[in-house]
């Protein structure tokens, strides 16, 4: 694998860290605030949709120069946002902070991913791909956990100032191995919008808001949840955060590997077990012995699903990925918000910590129903003497924008 995987990877390794470390100290966060967790749970909401909004929109901005570039320039914009969390006196300007990081989030995982499909052949894309998301995962088993551990201990503020020292190694790594990829020539922001034409491109990001917003259902309040229903100390969830990491990094492994043979049937198996471990999740979470293992499998399942939309939509955006591809980064943090809204809501309206289980269950079902209907639509579209759909282009109209 080329070192450029190795640079995004670390770039990755400090969004992760600053994406999913808030979940371990969301109660030390909302006490020093004077917040409830719910209200807390903005600062996950926020973040995820500023992802939502800022993919396409930084995305679009750097059209006009080159990818390498315009990484860096994320980068920078990841460092601010989290040192100004990392100092905010009140909780409206560290929502803030969370939401100026978070503006770097979709767009470098989405150029990035394009970035990492080229360097490689085309056999080998969704493996590439899953080696930069490897960043991702390892914040979870490595960042998030130390993260969570020096928030409890030292303070969340010093958490936050050190994610901040991992963006400036994420710019340096960028800086020095990721090689010049000026934009494809002839390829305009018309031609990227125009994947948003193809029905595919659009399942498959539906797929990602719904499927991935079962994970977060779960695990934005893993915190209270572990503490007040299953029993663990709050020291625990360090641990529980690790294994939640493990998780993510085999899927993503999985995932990365079966999605370049058999792409479709990866999503199935991986929706449909999230589905029902989630709906599981409601009664393992009140037993430490049985609680484990289930985040393992909640971020091994979550995770597996992440190189096969990421490379499905590549493939459907044809010669013009790059905003595809980052808005489906927007995508999975739409998931992500919606999830930890709607588990607010159930947490707040009184069913308990482990309610936004059965709403991470349900959302996974539905992104199922997603996969069946995306796959039929394909057959049908692929069947013989079958027309090519208006706005949909073509393979070779793909090969035309890349010339």
């Amino acid at each position: 694998m080329p070192l450029a995987l190795l640079a995004l990877a670390i770039g990755a390794f400090g969004i992760g860290t600053t994406e999913f470390v808030i979940m371990g100290v969301l109660p030390e966060v909302a006490g020093d605030f004077g917040v409830s967790i719910p209200t807390a749970g903005l600062l996950v909401t926020g973040y995820a949709l500023g992802v939502m909004l800022g993919a396409p929109i930084m995305t679009a901005l750097g059209t006009k120069i080159s990818r390498k570039r315009m990484l860096m320039v994320l980068m920078g914009l990841f460092i601010i946002g989290n040192l100004i969390s990392a100092v905010a006196p009140v909780f409206g300007l560290m929502l803030l902070g969370r939401v100026v990081a978070s503006l770097a989030h979709g767009a470098f995982f989405g150029i990035g991913s394009v970035v990492a499909a080229e360097l490689v052949a085309p056999e080998k894309k969704a493996g590439a791909i899953a080696m930069m998301f490897s960043g991702l995962t390892v914040a979870n088993v490595i960042g998030v956990p130390l993260g969570t551990l020096i928030g409890q201990s030292a303070g969340w503020r010093i958490t936050f100032a050190l994610v901040a020292a991992l963006g400036v190694l994420g710019l340096l790594g960028v800086a020095k191995l990721v090689p010049e990829m000026p934009k494809p020539e002839g390829v305009h922001l018309r031609h990227e919008l125009a994947a948003f034409k193809n029905v595919q491109v659009l399942l498959a990001m539906a797929m990602t808001v719904l499927g991935f917003g079962g994970v977060f259902a779960a695990i934005t309040y893993i915190a209270p949840m572990m503490t007040h229903v299953a029993g663990f100390a709050d020291g625990s969830v360090t641990w529980l955060l690790v294994l939640f990491g493990l998780g993510m990094v085999g899927g993503n492994l999985i995932g990365g590997r079966y999605a370049d043979r058999a792409l479709m049937p990866m999503l199935y198996v991986s929706l449909g077990g999230l589905a029902l471990v989630l709906a599981l999740f409601t009664i393992t979470a009140h037993h430490k012995a049985l609680a484990a293992p289930t985040i393992v499998l909640i971020g091994a399942l979550g995770f597996a699903t992440v190189p096969p939309l990421q490379k499905r939509v590549l493939d459907h955006a044809h010669g013009a990925p790059t905003l595809a591809s980052a808005a489906n980064i927007g995508a999975f943090n739409l998931g992500n918000a919606l999830s930890a809204w709607l588990g607010g809501i159930v947490i707040a309206a009184g069913f308990g910590y482990t309610a936004p289980n059965w709403v991470g269950a349900v959302l996974a079902v539905a992104a199922l129903l997603l996969a069946f209907l995306s796959a039929a639509l394909e057959r049908r579209e692929t069947a013989p003497g079958t027309p090519v759909v208006e706005g949909a282009p073509s393979e070779r109209q793909g090969a035309a924008l890349q010339r």
